[in-house]
This record gives structure tokens, sequence and C-alpha cells, in this order.
């Protein structure tokens, strides 16, 4: 349409023309606008008038064709540089830049010469339309070309050859055709000879090529059907029709900004370079190593400089021509400045071209390793997330480990505890039997001590457990420092003397009481004492016990064979041992103490050489408690207890069980009665209406906190107290609010003490000891002991000398068994190491003799 209007234009243009050289006007000055716009004006107006309508329409139009033009370049530069280069500078820039030249050109006098290249600019403007018209109109009529119209540069090759070869065709054969080479003739239809040309030979190449250059590559069947598909790198989304699949951010991405991307080199279409199809092209007319050869550098430089020069030769003949035409200088002396300054510039450009041909490779060699480097980068990523992941499955590998280790713990902690009461109560019972032998009874003493080993491994073990696990519970206790000290030291002192070694205590000036978790305390310092006697044959241990600012350090230093570095990293890891193997134990020991530290605030730390020994650090903050406590009364062994005769119900699946609990109270004064389960437990409750409830935790009818519940609220709705007793310790951490339906928790195996104190405090007994009852009772069936003997055995136990004690007692009977009634009391106490109740019968023995 646009064509047929300028036609018409055209026409009217001519007519114009031909009526200025009718009127007389020179040829030259009859195809100026403004002339002709004169001359028509002039027809209709008053010379003035004519004048000034003919000044505006020349600026209009000048304005009109400029701005258009520059704007239709703008267009062409765009998308010409964004197809060949992934990059312009933007379409407003170059409508600047084309409005520019064409100022420059007009201002510098050059319009007469550009007069003349408009035949050249319109046999070129010709020659690419007949193309496009071909293409159109006859190629996608006889499908030599696809019937759409594809314009995503990423479906493209860089150059068609239909188009661009129609085009050059044709130019070449208008331009031939200007030149005169056709005759004067041809020279005038040299435009139509163009378009003519181009028109032909699109569809000549088109079949020649088989169609193979319009696509590089086809679109994605998929997504025909889709209604917008976002942008992998804008996120914006667009019609299908405007979006590609890009390989190297594995996504779709739209035209501007596949077109406006560097960075991928054309990894969709590598085929469909302009540099491929030249190659591709020379492949076919040149041997391969002339092709080898213009890949070289020198060759490269040489085409840029060839380019280089070409083009300033042709600026310069341009201006040779308009010069010497135009000015009063000799075409002579023109000739020889213009080569002059063309053997200037080609030095010049030689130097530019070759910087240009560095820089290119550069450019290429940087973006090489900007690939591998991003290549690499890519790489780890990917590796990271691998391990990211393998790390995520081990992790969940490991918690489900721990979690079956911790229900094995548990699950194996409950098959050993029942057992483990059975044989501690009744080692308990039998140890305080005076019917049984000396010697038997430190037999007895020997299965009380494995047992509690035994059940301090098992605590060991659920300690680590609950640590990990993070449900392990701290008590704020006060704690009488300087005596929690001197009785650990006592009682460790008689440990390291059996094995023959000193055992040395220095203390700072402590405070009398500070709050700390005692038994949590306890566990620490005893397994690092023990540790440092136990892997000590010969010398010392030594424990040094400072104080400053609310933080206590306690060092223990041994002269054991001591342990290597290497093994100093891992002695704190669970079953891990180092130094003497032979050395009984479990190696969980240092993981307790450096768990349980961390649990509570501290910090411990271990330095050790070979041959010389080692050396623990332990740091805690102990702060300092106001004095509130009064003395603790010596824990002595209990008889029984004044009033009447109380019921205790026990309710366990374990006949053993319910036997142990039957001989462990009756002695006391207990009537205890046993139930098999929460049912016979509830029709035995009616039955006896018990004073104190004993129920196991785990019974087939029902838990130990049901059944609780149901004397609590059945019909007999007992308030006597309950306690529960349990094997599995992860049942009895997760018991209701103390105080709901029972009254008090206790874990198997039980000790005998601890449920006596339990007992008393709920039921408000008064209990009566051994030390209660005259010591003429006791003594009755045999001798005592003079003063000087009962002088010698304080002197003993005041230096905690636990086996010269022992061997004095022993040494005793042999003067005189008839003091073995006396001495029987002795041996107990001092086989529990109570030292404190053992003095406070001595003075009991002592009271008679001095009462003479």
């Amino acid at each position: 349409g646009w064509i047929a209007i300028d036609v018409i234009k055209l026409l009217a243009g001519s007519l114009l023309a031909y009526a200025a050289l009718q009127s007389g006007i020179v040829s030259d000055e009859a195809v100026q606008p403004a002339a002709m716009y004169r001359l028509a004006f002039g027809t209709i107006a008053s010379p003035s008038v004519a004048i000034v309508a003919t000044c505006a329409l020349v600026v209009v139009s000048q304005v009109k064709i400029n701005i258009t033009n520059a704007y239709a370049g703008s267009l062409a530069w765009s998308n010409f540089f964004s197809r060949l280069t992934h990059s312009h500078p933007g379409r407003v820039v170059w409508l600047i830049f084309n409005i520019v030249i064409a100022l420059l050109l007009m201002e510098t006098g050059v319009t007469k010469t550009i007069q003349h290249t408009l035949v050249v600019y319109a046999d070129v403007a010709a020659g690419w339309m007949g193309a496009l018209v071909a293409d159109l109109v006859v190629n996608k009529r006889l499908g030599l070309s696809p019937k759409g119209i594809e314009f995503k540069r990423a479906h493209l090759f860089d150059i068609n050859p239909v188009g661009v070869g129609a085009m050059l065709l044709g130019v070449v054969a208008s331009l031939g055709a200007y030149a005169g080479l056709f005759g004067t003739q041809a020279a005038a239809l040299s435009t139509f000879i163009a378009f003519g040309s181009a028109f032909l030979a699109a569809p000549v190449i088109a079949w020649a090529t088989g169609g193979r250059t319009y696509l590089a590559r086809r679109g994605r069947a998929a997504w025909a059907h889709r209604g917008t598909i976002p942008c992998s790198i804008c996120e914006h989304e667009f019609e299908p029709e405007d979006m590609a699949y890009c390989p190297v951010y594995s996504g779709p991405i739209c035209s501007l900004c596949c077109s406006l991307d560097a960075r991928c080199h054309d990894a969709c279409k590598p085929h469909g370079r302009v540099a491929e199809q030249v190659a591709k092209s020379f492949r076919f007319i040149l041997p391969e190593p002339v092709i080898l050869l213009a890949r070289a550098r020198l060759a490269r430089f040489l085409g840029v400089l060839f380019l280089f020069a070409a083009g300033t030769g042709l600026l310069l003949i341009a201006i040779d021509a308009q010069t010497v035409s135009s000015g009063p200088i000799s075409e002579a002396a023109a000739a020889a400045a213009f080569w002059k300054t063309f053997l200037v510039m080609l030095v010049i450009g030689g130097v530019v071209s070759w910087l240009a041909v560095l820089a290119q490779e550069s450019r290429r060699a940087a973006e090489e390793e900007t690939r591998r480097q991003t290549a690499l980068l890519l790489d780890e990523i990917s590796a990271h997330r691998q391990t990211d992941a393998e790390l995520q499955r081990a992790k969940e590998a490991a918690e489900a480990a721990s979690r079956a280790k911790s229900r094995y713990v548990v699950g194996i902690s409950h098959e050993l505890r029942s057992p483990l009461n059975a044989i501690l109560g009744y080692a308990q019972l039998l140890e305080k039997d005076a019917d049984i032998p000396v010697r038997k009874r430190e037999g007895l003493r020997i299965i009380r001590r494995s047992g509690e080993h035994l059940t301090a491994l098992i605590g060991g073990l659920l300690d680590i457990s609950k640590i990990e696990a993070g449900h392990i519970e701290l008590y704020r206790d006060e704690i009488r420092l300087p005596e929690f000290l001197d009785h650990l030291v006592q009682m460790m002192r008689l440990q390291a003397e059996t094995k023959g070694i000193a055992l040395h205590y220095r203390a700072d000036p402590l405070p009398r009481l500070v709050y700390a978790d005692e038994h949590r305390l306890r566990q620490v310092l005893i397994n690092l004492l023990s540790n440092a006697i136990k892997f000590t044959a010969a010398g010392s241990v030594t424990f040094i016990v400072r104080y400053r600012s609310q933080v206590a350090e306690f060092e223990i230093a041994d002269t054991g064979r001591g342990i290597a570095e290497a093994d100093l990293i891992r002695i704190f890891e669970p079953f891990q041992r180092a130094g003497d193997q032979s050395v009984p134990g479990t190696g969980l020991g240092l993981t307790i103490v450096r768990l349980l530290t961390e649990v509570m605030g501290g910090e411990v730390t271990a330095t050790s050489q070979l041959g010389e020994g080692s050396r623990f650090r332990l740091r805690l903050m102990l702060s300092e408690a106001p004095e509130t406590l009064k003395p603790a009364p010596a824990a002595l062994e209990i008889t029984g207890y004044r009033g009447r005769r109380l019921t205790v119900l026990v309710a366990d699946d374990d006949a053993t069980q319910r036997s142990l609990m039957l001989d462990l109270l009756t002695p006391l004064g207990f009537t205890v009665v046993g139930a098999a389960g929460g049912t016979d437990c509830l029709a035995m409750t009616e039955q006896w209406r018990p004073d104190l409830f004993l129920l196991d935790l785990s019974m087939p009818d029902m838990t130990g906190w049901d059944l609780a519940q149901r004397l609590r609220e059945g019909r007999a709705g007992t308030e006597a107290p309950i306690i529960i007793v349990s094997a599995n310790a992860r049942e009895l951490e997760v018991a209701p609010r103390e105080g709901q339906f029972h009254d008090d928790v206790m874990a198997k195996p039980v000790r005998l003490d601890l449920l006596l104190e339990s007992i008393g405090r709920l039921l408000g007994l008064e209990w009566t000891r051994l030390a209660t009852e005259p010591v003429a009772d006791r003594v009755a069936a045999g001798g005592a002991l003079t003063g000087a003997q009962l002088g010698e055995l304080r002197e003993l136990a005041a230096i905690g000398y636990v086996r010269g004690i022992r061997q004095r007692l022993d040494a005793l009977a042999e003067e005189d068994p008839a003091l073995e009634p006396s001495l029987q009391p002795l041996r107990a106490l001092i086989a529990d190491y109570r030292l404190d109740a053992f003095l406070v019968v001595l003075d009991e023995m002592t009271r008679p003799k001095a009462a003479e």
C-alpha cells in the first residue's frame, strides 16, 4: 500500500520536474524541490507567498524525510547489530545517530555528491524489496520457505543466503547498469533492474538451498497451546510465539533477552552463526590448508585492515569527487593530497586493526576463561548440593540410628534392672543377717558391689542417651562444699590405698555452701578421680581445688603412664579407651564427664605426656549460697518404726519382685501383700485397705499410671500414698505431673535406704535405728572392747584407713572370738565405707566404759 502511494508521489514529482524544464529552468535546478515548489506555488499566488509556502513545505518535507528515515534506520541498525553481536545501544541512540549524520552531510556541502548516491541507495532498497516480495509472494506459495514468518533470532541463521544473496545480486546488477555497462537505457532503469534481479534470484537460491537456511532450529510444539510463558531471565510472561528454549539457562527466554544476551554464544544454534556459515561456504571452494591459514591471527589482521582501507578509500574518493568538482584545486594536487591522507590513514588503520584483533582474542580468551570458571563453579555448586543431600541422608540415618540406640539402651536397661533389683535387694538383706559367716558375708558384699557397678554402667548409658536427646534435668542443690569434697576424698583415698598409691588433696579457702547439682557434680568428680587412680600403677594422684569469682576449678593430676597425643582427641568419645587396655572399664566415664560438664555450663580439658602422667582440669560455675542448712544426722541403719503395724500392697507382675519387697519390708514391721496385676490390686484394695501402694509401671492389664488413677478415682477413693516403681527409666521421664495420681517414682534396682526414706516421708514414720539401741544389748552375747581397742579403731577411722580397720577387726576376732558379736555391726558399717556411722557406734561403746 505504501509503495502504491509512493508511486503516485513520484509521478507527481516527475510532472513538476517536466513543468520546470518547460518553463526554461536548467536541468540541474529543475530537479531541486525548492524550484519545483516555487514554480507550482507561483502559478496560483504572488511571488512572495510562493516563496514562503515553498520554504514551509521544504522544511516540513525535510524534517519528515530525515526523521522517518532516521527512525527506519534505527530499526534496521538495531535489528542488525542485535542479531550479529547480541548488543545494541537502543533505538533512540540509533535515531539520534542517523539524524546527526543527515545534518552533517547537509552542513558539509556534500549534498550534490550525495544526490548521485541516492540512486545507489534506491538500487539497494529496490534489491532488498525485490528479495522480500519474492520470498513472501513466490517462495511461500511454492513451499520453498516456511509458511510462517519467524522473527526470533534464536531460531534463525545469522545470515539467510536467500534474502541476502538475492539482494546482493540485484544490487550488483543495478550498479553495473547504472555505471553504463549495459547501455544508457539500462542505466536509466537500474532501480527496476535491482528489483527484478532480486525478485528472480530469491526463488532460485531458495530452490538451490532446499529452504534449509531459513530456520536454524524448530520451536517446541508443546508450547503452542500454552497461554503465556515466563522468561527465565526477566521473569516477564510472553506468548509462545515470542519465546524460545535456551539450553544455556535451561529454560524459556524471550526474544529481547535472547537478542541482548552475549554469554551464550548461540549455543542453541552453533551451526547458524555467521562465522560458521562463512567457513562452511569456503569449505566448498577452498582446500583445508587455506581455511586453516585464514583462521590465523595474521589473516584476520589482513581482513580487518582490508575492510578499513576499503571504507577509508571509498570515503576519500567521495570527498575527492566533491572537492575537485566544486573548488579551484587541480585534480593532480587533490589526488596527491588524498593519496597521502590515505597512506597515513592506512598506517593508523593497521595499528587500530592489530589492536582490534588482539582485543578480540583477549575478549575471547577472557570469555573462555569465564565460561571455564563458571562451569567449575556450577560443578562445585552441584557437588555441594550432592554433598548436602548426602549429609542430610547421613544425618537422618544417624538420627535414626541414635533413636534406635536409645530404644535399645532403654530396652536392655529395663531387662537388666528387674533382675538387678532382686540381686541387690537380697544382697542388702543377707549382708545384715547375723547368722551368715563373715567370709560368706564378704562374698555378699562383692555381689552387691558388682551389682552396683552394673547399675552404674546402665545409668551411664542412660545418661549419655538422655544428654544426647536433651532430656537430662539439673537440680539446684545446696552443697556444703568442704564436707562434700572431704567425704569424696576420703572415699577415693581408700581406693588409692588399696592400690598402694597416695592421694594428695589441697584446696583454697572454699565457701561453706554453693549451688549445684550434687549428684551430677559427684558423678563427674568420681569419674575423674577413679580414672586417675585406676590408670596409675605407682606414685600418687593430686587433687587440687581452686575457687575464684564464683568459679571452681578442679585439677586432677596423676603420675601414670600418660596418654598419647593422638589418643587425647578421642578419649572423650564413647567406648574409647587409651593407655592400659587390661584395666577394667567401659570407656564411658570421660564421655559422661564431658557431656555433663557441657550441660552444667562448664568445660573440661586434658593434657598428658607419655611416661609422666596426665592432668585433667574441670571448671564449673558454683555460685555461693547463704548459710541455711543444718548439720545432717548420721545415716544409721533402720531397724523398724514406732506406731501401729502398716500394710503395704505391692502390685507387680513379676513374682520375684513381689517376694523381694516382702523380704525387705516385713522385717521392719510392715504387712506386705502382693498383687499380680492392676485388676488384682483393685480387688485387694477393698479387702486390705493398704496404707501404702508400690506399683510397677509395666503390667499386662494396665500401666501403673492408669492403676494409680483408678485407685484415686474409684469406689474406694484411697488417699494412701502411691509410689511408682519401674525398671524402664525412660517411662519415668514422661511421668504425669507429680502429685496428680501418685506421690513418688523410683527406678529399679531400688536402694533400700532411698525406699525407706521415701516411705518414712510419705507416711510420717518415726524410724528406730541401730544407734538408738543400747550397746549393751548388742554385745550381751559376747565381750566388750577395751578402751585401748576402741581408741585404736577411732584413730584408724579418723585417718580413713579402711584396710587397716578391717585388719584390726580380724585381729581382735582371732585374739578373742567372744568379741565377734560386738564386731559384726562395725564390720557392716566399714563394708559400706560409712566411717561417720562407724565413729558414732564407737562413741556409744565408749560411754559405758566412761560411766564405770
